[in-house]
């Protein structure tokens, strides 16, 4: 089974799309994926679909789901069947066995197969490794390759409930914080110049994210680009005041004062690239096409 989670829900069975259409039962497989291959109590399964209280037919409701997933499961098999079945084929490959029926609940079982969520975890843990070792190059590859595998917002066009709405949460937290390291392995490497249209898109869209902001005025001044460093803070500043009252962080506020102290010191250059006043994304892996933040 391939999952696909991290840019609108695909599941494939076999090559063919095992994804519902109608939004019942392409939620609940959405919730199944988002604990492959555990038990989902079926509590947690009508919390998801009925927030506000489930129906007096709510397990008959699930049930009738339940059976349309399989059914779409069992078509993706027929395909897989050999022309002469080998011994135990049948109760090796049904849908049963991949929609398990366990007491209390359901599990979907992928096979052993891809997940996108897993593969992102995996690359960003290799990566925060190389981190902690002071190996920026690999640390900038494998932190890559993790926001490489976003394609747009997790579980786009599913209706989510409380659980697929924490579980959205909690990967687009790990996202950023995944972005964070892999600009800081960027910066690392010396690689600022190169930075500065994402890091300019990326905290138009973060409007109050902190350390995109701390990472676009490092690559400012390091380029020589004091004013526009300046008014990112400022930029920054405001925003936070309008959201929740608070002034930036120490590490903000210290590189506000460089970036006064360095421009009084020096002048601004005469020459310099200028940084954009609208931003287009050229990597997927930073900021999806289509994604909202």
């Amino acid at each position: 089974m391939d999952v696909r989670i991290l840019g609108g829900l695909s599941v494939r069975e076999n090559g063919v799309s095992i994804t519902p259409t109608a939004a019942a039962p392409r939620q609940l497989l959405a919730l199944l994926t988002a604990s492959a291959d555990q038990v989902v109590p079926v509590t947690v399964l009508t919390e998801e679909l009925w927030p506000s209280g489930a129906p007096r037919a709510a397990r008959a409701e699930l049930q009738g789901h339940i059976a349309e997933l399989r059914g779409l499961i069992a078509s993706a098999l027929r395909g897989a069947e050999p022309a002469e079945p080998r011994p135990g084929w049948s109760e090796r490959r049904t849908a049963e066995a991949i929609l398990v029926a366990q007491p209390g609940g359901y599990r979907l079982d992928t096979g052993g197969g891809a997940h996108d969520v897993w593969q992102f975890e995996r690359a960003a843990g290799a990566g925060y490794r190389a981190m902690e070792a002071g190996d920026l190059p690999r640390a900038a590859l494998r932190l890559g390759e993790a926001l490489a595998l976003w394609r747009g917002d997790p579980y786009a066009g599913v209706a989510a409930g409380p659980r697929i709405r924490r579980e959205i949460e909690r990967l687009e937290t790990s996202r950023l914080s995944v972005l964070d390291q892999w600009i800081e392995a960027q910066l690392g490497l010396g690689r600022h110049a190169e930075l500065l249209s994402e890091l300019s898109g990326l905290v138009a869209r973060y409007r109050t994210n902190e350390p995109l902001h701390a990472h676009l005025m490092v690559a400012l001044l390091r380029c020589g680009h004091h004013d526009e460093a300046l008014a990112t803070y400022e930029r920054l500043r405001g925003a936070l005041k309008g959201e929740s009252g608070m002034e930036p962080s120490a590490r903000l506020r210290r590189l506000h004062r460089s970036a006064l102290a360095v421009r009084h010191t020096t002048g601004r250059p005469a020459f310099g690239p200028r940084i954009p006043a609208q931003y287009t994304p050229v990597r997927a892996r930073l900021v999806p096409a289509g994604s909202v933040g």
